[in-house]
């Protein structure tokens, strides 16, 4: 049996954390775990910005609904779903994936969650487990499944090093340098010959 486990911003939709530095001007916002790899750090840096220009949760939300799916995500989330089980493994956060999650048909989603206050400010992240995307690797492959994992950034890293077959989408010139023994792709079509010709 087999199982595509895909990162989701970068791979299948927009940032959203760079839609919402473009929405408010703060180009501090823009940096991804493309640009700093430790998720931890990264996050409590946006949310330290966020508390000093007083936004809320719904600040965010409200530029997520305006955010679409990338251009032939959804139709080759449906190709995928017909010769694999397909889950999103994702270091973003269910109050923000949901609109998302609906325009692409909800594939399952594995994320993170927010420690959000009364009155809408984000307080803290509240990962699920650290190192989530290769430990459910692991997981599946303990139960004899054939994984196969894309993602385009350094939190990727580790899921595609461990599935059975990995490979980068769309990634950064620095983390394919470092790491050139991992194939490179970067189109829709590529990611499904990808996991056609790796399926068991």
């Amino acid at each position: 049996m087999n199982i595509v486990c895909l990162d989701l911003e970068g791979v299948l939709i927009p940032e959203i954390w760079i839609k919402f530095a473009q929405k408010t001007g703060i180009e501090e916002l823009r940096l991804t775990t493309r640009d700093i790899s430790d998720y931890d750090v990264l996050m409590k840096k946006r949310i330290s910005i966020l508390k000093e220009n007083n936004l809320r949760l719904k600040d965010i939300q409200e530029v997520i609904a305006t955010m679409d799916p990338f251009e032939g995500s959804l139709e080759f989330v449906r190709k995928i779903k017909e010769v694999a089980q397909l889950v999103i493994l994702s270091d973003t956060f269910v109050e923000f994936a949901d609109p998302m999650m609906k325009k692409l048909e909800r594939p399952t989603l594995f994320c993170n969650s927010l420690d959000v206050n009364a009155d809408g400010f984000i307080e803290a992240h509240k990962i699920r487990i650290k190192d989530g995307k290769r430990k459910a690797i692991e997981a599946f492959k303990q139960i004899n499944l054939n994984t196969i994992a894309a993602g385009d950034s350094y939190n990727d890293l580790t899921m595609i090093q461990t599935a059975n077959a990995g490979a980068f989408f769309k990634p950064p010139q620095s983390i394919t340098t470092e790491n050139p023994e991992i194939p490179v792709l970067s189109t829709y079509y590529e990611l499904e010959n990808f996991i056609l010709n790796n399926l068991k």
